[in-house]
C-alpha cells in the first residue's frame, strides 16, 4: 500500500514537473536574453514598476506553474518590484481554474472569481509598492546585475536549460514529498479541518494555500465545488496560494527574513481578502 502510494506520488510528481518544463525554458530564455542586452534594455522591459503589479495581475491568473517559479527568480534578482511579485503571487491558484471547467461550474460564477482575484492583485500590488518604496532600490540592482551578465560567455541554450532543470528538479522532490503527505492524510481530513472551524475558515484556508503545491489549490477549489466552504475562505486560500512559486523564492533569495516576511504577508493578505469579501459576497 504505502509503496503504491510512493509510485502514484513520484509519477504525479514527475508528470506535473514535466509539464512546466517548456513554460520554464521559454520565460528563463526571455530572461537571459534581456540580461544578456545590458542595463538599458533591462531597464526598458523590466524596470516598469508603474505597470508591474498590472500586468503581473493579468498575467498570473493564467493556470500554470512556471510563471509564479520563475517570477520568484526574477525577484531574487531585482527584476520586479515586490508589488509585482505580491500580485503576481495573490494571482496565481496553479489548478483552480481547470478544476472549475472540469467540474462545470458556472461560467459567471468563474468569471467573477477569476476578475476578483485580479482586481485584488492589482489593488494590493500597488498598495504594496506604494508602501515599500522599492524603485530606487530595484533601479540599482537591475544595473548591477546585468553588469555581471555582460560577462557570461556560456551558450544562452544551455545556460537556460541548465537552469529551468535545476529549478525542476528542486519542484518534483518537493512535490513528491507533498504528494506523499496529501495520499496519507486525505482530502476528506482536510476537508473536515476547514469544515469544523467556521469562524477560522479563512484562517486555516490560508495556512492550507500555503502549502507549494498543487493539490492545495485542488483541495481548496473542490470544498467550494462541494459546498464545504464558501467565498470568503475559497477567496483566503486561492490568495495565498502561489504554488511552488514560494518555494522557489525560498531557494533563490538568499534573504531568508524576506522570504518568511513574504509568507507571513500572503497569510495575512488573504485572511483579510477573505473576511472582507465573505461580508460583501
Amino acid at each position: 500500500m504505502f509503496l503504491e502510494v510512493l509510485k502514484d506520488s513520484l509519477v504525479d510528481a514527475f508528470l506535473d514537473g514535466v509539464k512546466m518544463l517548456p513554460i520554464l525554458y521559454i520565460i528563463y530564455f526571455l530572461m537571459e536574453a534581456l540580461e544578456r542586452k545590458g542595463p538599458s534594455f533591462s531597464k526598458l522591459f523590466l524596470d516598469k514598476s508603474e505597470f508591474g503589479p498590472l500586468i503581473g495581475a493579468i498575467v498570473g491568473v493564467i493556470p500554470q506553474c512556471g510563471l509564479a517559479t520563475a517570477c520568484a527568480s526574477l525577484y531574487s534578482k531585482r527584476k520586479l518590484t515586490l508589488g509585482t511579485l505580491f500580485a503576481i503571487f495573490l494571482s496565481s491558484s496553479d489548478e483552480m481554474l481547470p478544476m472549475l471547467i472540469s467540474n462545470g461550474a458556472p461560467i459567471l460564477v468563474i468569471l467573477k472569481i477569476l476578475v476578483i482575484k485580479v482586481l485584488v492583485s492589482i489593488i494590493t500590488g500597488y498598495a504594496i509598492d506604494f508602501v515599500m518604496l522599492f524603485r530606487k532600490k530595484k533601479v540599482h540592482n537591475v544595473g548591477h546585475d546585468c553588469e555581471s551578465c555582460k560577462k557570461e560567455e556560456t551558450n544562452i541554450f544551455i545556460e537556460t536549460l541548465i537552469h529551468a532543470v535545476e529549478i525542476l528538479i528542486y519542484v518534483i522532490v518537493f512535490s513528491f514529498a507533498m504528494n506523499i503527505i496529501v495520499s496519507l492524510v486525505g482530502q476528506q481530513r482536510i476537508s473536515a479541518l476547514l469544515n469544523s472551524i467556521p469562524v477560522l475558515g479563512e484562517i486555516t484556508a490560508s495556512l492550507v494555500g500555503l502549502i507549494p503545491n498543487c493539490a492545495s489549490s485542488i483541495i481548496i477549489t473542490k470544498l467550494f465545488l462541494g459546498s464545504f466552504i464558501g467565498f470568503g475562505p475559497l477567496f483566503s486560500g486561492l490568495l495565498s496560494n502561489a504554488g511552488v512559486g514560494t518555494l522557489v523564492l525560498f531557494k533563490t533569495n538568499p534573504n531568508k527574513i524576506e522570504n518568511l516576511k513574504i509568507l507571513l504577508w500572503l497569510f495575512l493578505i488573504g485572511v483579510c481578502w477573505g473576511v472582507i469579501l465573505s461580508l460583501v459576497m
